[in-house]
């Protein structure tokens, strides 16, 4: 009995660690309000080629569902405002949708999340109180067929779904809205969904723009907006909405809810009001987010956090009601070429064309700390550099080539630098909250070797600085275990059930 009780600990442990290796992910929102499209079978051959492996649709469209079958590429799913009546209405119909919608595609297409409704307190007539049925009887209908663990249940919403959003902590829900929110998050509690939001930071800026700065928007800036309830440091506006629907979840005591963004971007063109709509803002944006989210660095309330956010959107799609903006949001034009740069794995902006990495720079240069930031910033990116930003600080440990001299700029010098090699060594790599500066002269010194482009030097182990403190993220495990082979600590499991 008492080795069966080690086993099972042991595989738990195992699973957990499993786990945790799990990260955050990026998907790509595609839409279709457009007539001038590439049919779906060259989308999703599109999608494959640029190595997006999550997708997120607006409707069960057969012919979309066909052509991501056996891609590998994970789905989620929508059912339209439009659907709900007869799905919130009876069982049957629930019943029959997923037969005729899901189930003949179903799993060589990979279908994650069925998405009920969308923005339904945005949508004109009174759809809300149909929502949580329509919920109840698709997940029912799950059920019946075994895949209600498989493929999660949820529904979008729009920033609007609160009525206080600034500071973060005091987030709350729209009173307006209780009366189908509480049974929804009941909902959501109970089956292990998430809460699905889409975010803006771009319709905060250009609506406000007085009162919110573009570089705080953009993930750019380098100072800080305080929760004066929380004393918690912002530098986007982001992480501050993320937070605001976080606070409210957990004002009304659903501290479990996980939260996920299924709509965020930034759009190329706009109006000539829109000024901020650009291709370098809309590149900038997207490759903050990316790197981000994929670095697990979560946000000020709820640092390490797992969050999954999908950009939208695929295509520009010139359908769009509205100003010249809504009809700009695309990574790609219906030709397929790219609006601009952008590079999903996070280590840069990349050509999506050419795959070549753009450093706007002829020959070698470096990036070290702005003799203009002050401390705090310094501390906050060399913390962030070695920590989440997954840079080798061994280096700028007592002892080593680096520490001296014993600096914060000679410190945050080397780490902002090694970042900037192994990501690209673009702009948006040396930017560091506007901390970094990029230099043509090298900065090494006596045995101290600054890296650059294409370099393998590794001075020792992946150790964070001892200056550096940085924030427990999901993937923050032992770091033995990051390269200990997976065959060999099931070997260690049995041999130590053995014992």
């Amino acid at each position: 009995m008492g080795r069966e009780l080690r086993l099972g600990f042991l595989v738990s442990l195992l699973l957990l660690l499993l786990d945790l290796c799990s990260g955050s992910l990026v998907g790509v929102c595609y839409g279709r309000n457009a007539d001038d499209l590439p049919i779906p079978d060259k989308a999703a051959e599109l999608v494959k080629i640029h190595n997006i492996k999550y997708v997120r649709i607006f409707d069960s469209n057969i012919q979309v569902l066909k052509a991501f079958a056996n891609t590998g590429i994970e789905l989620v799913i929508g059912v339209p405002n439009s659907d709900l009546l007869p799905l919130s209405q009876f069982q049957s119909n629930a019943d029959t949708w997923l037969k005729n919608n899901i189930l003949p595609y179903y799993p060589a297409t990979k279908i994650t999340y069925i998405t009920v409704g969308a923005e339904v307190t945005e949508s004109p007539g009174n759809v809300s109180a149909l929502v949580v049925p329509a919920m109840n009887n698709v997940l029912t209908a799950l059920k019946k067929v075994g895949l209600h663990k498989k493929i999660k249940v949820s529904s979008t919403h729009s920033l609007g779904v609160l009525s206080r959003s600034f500071p973060p902590s005091a987030g709350a829900f729209n009173s307006s809205h209780a009366f189908f929110l509480k049974p929804m998050l009941e909902f959501l509690a109970e089956n292990g969904s998430p809460f699905m939001i889409n975010i803006y930071p771009y319709y905060a800026y250009r609506d406000s723009a007085t009162n919110v700065s573009l570089d705080y928007a953009l993930f750019e800036s380098s100072s800080e907006v305080i929760d004066p309830n929380t004393g918690l440091l912002y530098t986007n506006m982001f992480d501050a909405q993320v937070d605001a629907l976080y606070f409210a979840l957990m004002a009304l005591n659903f501290k479990t809810i996980k939260v996920m963004v299924t709509e965020t971007g930034w759009p190329s063109k706009g109006s000539p009001k829109e000024t901020a709509a650009t291709p370098d803002n809309a590149q900038t944006y997207n490759t903050n987010l990316i790197r981000h989210v994929i670095n697990n660095t979560g946000t000020p309330a709820k640092p390490g956090e797992e969050l999954d956010v999908y950009i939208f959107s695929l295509f520009n799609e010139n359908r769009k009601p509205g100003l010249e903006s809504e009809r700009n949001w695309g990574l790609f034009y219906p030709d397929q070429t790219s609006v601009y740069n952008l590079d999903f794995s996070g280590r840069g902006s990349v050509d999506i064309a050419t795959g070549m990495n753009s450093t706007g720079l002829n020959g070698t240069t470096w990036c070290i700390a702005s003799n203009k930031s002050s401390e705090i910033d310094l501390q906050n990116a060399l913390d962030w550099a070695c920590g989440s930003g997954n840079v080798d600080c061994t280096a700028i440990q007592p002892s080593q080539p680096c520490f001296e001299p014993d600096n914060l700029a000679s410190h945050a010098s080397y780490a902002f630098n090694s970042y900037y090699q192994q990501n690209g060594a673009t702009d948006i790599a040396c930017s560091f909250g506007g901390a970094g500066i990029r230099v043509d002269k090298d900065p090494s010194y006596d045995s101290c070797l600054y890296m650059t482009a294409g370099s393998n030097k590794t001075i020792a182990s992946n150790t964070t600085a001892m200056s550096s403190k940085s924030l427990s993220t999901r993937n923050s495990f032992p770091t033995w275990f990051s390269t200990f082979p997976l065959a060999t600590f099931i070997s260690v499991l049995l041999e130590v059930n053995h014992v």
